[in-house]
């Protein structure tokens, strides 16, 4: 009995553990794999050269806060600095170690609005470095020229092209280029599944006809096959253990009948009938499936809670429809499992084994 108990109880500790790690993987893992990069965008629509910056503001409202992990705009304008010619991006800086947080920065990022990042190709061919003044000039939307000194405040390098431009606050750019509070492009990293984001895009492509949302595909199918396979892999681990505590249960419990063949053939000579047999048998291993299930759901949770922290740094909360689960399925295993013997037992011939056969 105590074997079969634990049996139990470890197979319901692995299956609590396993469902409760995996309903929060979705989304755990989702912020992991930011670090990617954005996942989906918002570009004008055919025909339009910039988002308006209020009709992003309320695309961003269709897409829940607690998803939502980084939104930064994007304008890019050819300007010349220190007389040297460069595609200058404006962005939100609080915004885009969010969206792009793959960047390393040295110095740090800009603060005050006249400080600006440069990319590592541009710092090594003109010979620059944090702290250091540049002139930056070029001509706005109405044909104007402009001109004005910029302190740089760090130096980035991505590996990427983004490494021979240089990088203003976005409403610094507008105002030197004479426009309205505006951008080319919106990135967002959106902490969701690849379904849950093709809702987010169809809902806002009906909604906003002047902008285009799309999927950065890359980074969304490798989420996607990631999450399946750890799907794939949870579903294997649980039914191997299942199917393992089945078999535990259903060969200690065949040891029992056989351990108890006189008891039952004696039961059978008096009177008992095949009923009762198969309720004593099935009664006790309901009473290991509530029992071993509940000890599970126990130990389970703290071997999920032990495995989330060491992988994501984070606590796992308790969820009762897994613990349900989880003390459903102890149960239902072992009545499976008990159904061999119960059978074994009810073919016993009292008068056979009253003989000694």
């Amino acid at each position: 009995m105590l074997t079969a108990f634990l049996a139990v109880a470890i197979g319901a500790a692995v299956l609590m553990g396993m469902m409760t790690v995996y309903r929060d993987i979705p989304e755990q893992m989702g912020r992991e794999l930011r670090s990617y990069g954005a996942n989906m965008i918002f570009v004008p629509s055919e025909g339009k050269t910039f988002l308006g910056a209020r009709t992003v503001s309320e695309a961003l409202r269709r897409i829940p806060e607690e998803r939502l992990i980084g939104a930064a705009p994007w304008r890019y304008e050819s300007l010349t600095m220190n007389r040297l010619p460069l595609t200058v991006a404006g962005t939100d800086f609080s915004q885009v170690m969010k969206t792009r947080p793959y960047w390393q920065i040295t110095g740090r990022l800009p603060i005050d609005e006249d400080e600006i990042l440069i990319g590592r190709d541009v710092a090594g061919m003109a010979l620059l470095k944090p702290g250091d003044v540049v002139d930056l000039a070029g001509k706005d939307q109405d044909g104007e020229r402009f001109r004005l000194k910029l302190t740089i405040a760090g130096i980035v390098q991505t590996g990427g092209k983004e490494d021979g431009f240089l990088f203003v606050a976005l409403p610094l750019l507008n105002e030197l280029m004479n426009g309205n509070d505006e951008m080319q492009i919106m990135e967002l990293s959106v902490a969701a599944t690849g379904d849950v984001l093709a809702q987010y895009l169809e809902q806002i492509g009906q909604d906003f006809p002047t902008l285009v949302p799309r999927l950065v595909k890359r980074i969304t199918h490798s989420e996607t096959v990631v999450l399946e396979k750890l799907q794939a892999l949870v579903y294997l681990v649980t039914g191997i253990v299942l199917s393992l505590t089945m078999i535990c249960v259903a060969t200690t419990m065949m040891a029992m009948v056989m351990e108890r063949r006189k008891e039952i053939g004696l039961k059978k000579a008096v009177g008992a009938e095949n009923g009762t047999i198969v309720a004593e048998f099935m009664g006790t291993g309901l009473v290991l499936g509530v029992a071993g299930g509940c000890l599970g759901c126990v130990i389970g949770y703290f071997f999920a809670l032990a495995v989330s922290f060491s992988v994501f740094g984070r606590s796992v909360s308790v969820i009762p429809s897994v613990i349900v689960m989880t003390l459903a399925l102890s149960v239902v295993v072992t009545v499976l499992a008990c159904m061999l013997p119960v059978r074994r037992a009810v073919s016993i011939e009292p008068a056979l084994v009253l003989r000694g056969e």
